[in-house]
């Protein structure tokens, strides 16, 4: 009898182990993924995109087996845009789904209202889709971050550029927010470094249409050259009314500005705009042959052309099942981390700079590059730059 409850508390122990080893999302043939997008909101068109680039890549990998013999089943919430609805699908997806993950989280107030409902359950924030620093700042082992911040892209791209133009009156519009303020710092900090400062500056409130009185401001200070603080609205409207005053500086906005709906929405007049980026936007009739073949992949499955946040999508995937490869078939959150810890994410066709992770580094890469709107099309016209 005692060797016997000897057996079965040593049984007992093992199980208890086994289950803490064990972590929610994955079983013996099935990993949960979560995802949370603006499906019906201000930003619904890029959650849109976000999601299927995301599919494409999960059906991918399906096709081929999954990942150690697990297929991937991606969850995906709508926030709206509001991080009210956000922590409602972050408790959904957490704790009634049971996901292993959340990948792809857009919006940054969004992200910060979710991360504690998934921190509390060991779910590890994957890339969210957000140039925020908060993404990986302060440090959190469950913390993973790819894009480059709106900081530092304008910290090293504008200085670059301003002594390219041989820029005599930088100056900037920027949105009277924390995006906003994170541009103009980032260009404040990049302007200090070439012993510059802004010549003149001007804000709008969010949600603003008219920029007459701010173009006019600008013009009438001699800038030329203007750092957008904005996204794709402000930076059309803000650009249109300058053009109309015939007042055409060289604008320079950051990766928020870098969308196609720019020059399908704004025309000609967006020529020559400039914005900070990673990977390109696809174009179906791209030169490059690997991009166009995937563009058009994208476009037979989902009936509509592929944009940069389709890329965002279908990449970061990619980049979370090479880490959930690495981590080997005992896939738990441990496992996962410790794959990260050495992890190297090369170049993708896209142009993506390589991405490495370490211990103490959840920021896979801040190099950032310039591009620029040539006959209403985004063409890249600088290599990499690196923010020391």
């Amino acid at each position: 009898m005692k060797h016997t409850l000897t057996l079965i508390a040593a049984s007992l122990a093992l199980a208890s182990t086994a289950a803490l080893a064990q972590s929610q999302g994955v079983s013996k043939d099935e990993l949960v993924l979560g995802s949370i997008q603006d499906l019906s909101g201000p930003l619904a068109g890029f959650g849109k995109q976000v999601r299927f680039g995301m599919m494409l890549r999960v059906d991918e990998a399906n096709e081929q087996g999954g990942i150690n013999g697990r297929k991937i089943k991606l969850l995906v919430e709508d926030s709206g845009y509001e991080p009210r609805r956000a922590v409602l699908a972050a408790q959904k997806l957490v704790n009634q789904d049971k996901i292993f993950a959340m990948v792809g989280h857009i919006g940054t107030a969004q992200n910060m209202a979710a991360m504690p409902v998934q921190f509390q359950k060991n779910v590890i924030n994957f890339f969210p889709v957000t140039a925020a620093r908060e993404m990986y700042e302060p440090f959190h082992k469950l913390k993973y971050s790819f894009a480059a911040t709106y900081y530092d892209q304008m910290k090293v791209a504008v200085p670059k550029l301003a002594k390219e133009k041989g820029a005599k009156k930088v100056c900037t519009l920027y949105q009277d927010d924390e995006f906003g303020l994170e541009v103009f710092r980032g260009a404040e900090e990049g302007l200090k470094s070439i012993g510059m400062q802004f010549a003149e500056v001007t804000t709008y409130k969010r949600g603003a249409t008219d920029f007459s009185s701010q173009m006019q401001k600008l013009a009438s200070s001699q800038c030329d050259m203007v750092v957008m603080g904005t996204i794709i609205r402000e930076t059309i409207g803000g650009i249109a009314t300058a053009r109309r005053l015939g007042f055409n500086p060289t604008f320079v906005g950051s990766s928020a500005a870098y969308t196609d709906l720019i020059h399908k929405l704004g025309g000609p007049a967006m020529n020559g705009f400039y914005a900070t980026m990673t990977v390109q936007n696809p174009y179906t009739d791209e030169a490059s042959q690997p991009i166009r073949f995937w563009a058009n992949k994208y476009k037979t499955k989902f009936n509509e052309d592929p944009t940069v946040f389709s890329v965002y999508g279908y990449s970061l995937v990619d980049s979370f099942l090479r880490a959930a490869g690495k981590a080997g078939p005992n896939l738990n959150t441990d496992s996962f981390i410790k794959a990260m810890d050495t992890m190297v994410i090369p170049p993708d066709i896209f142009g993506s700079t390589e991405m490495t992770f370490g211990p103490q580094k959840r920021l896979g890469s801040n190099a950032t590059r310039l591009s620029q709107l040539k006959e209403a099309r985004w063409q890249v016209v600088s290599d990499y730059f690196k923010v020391n």
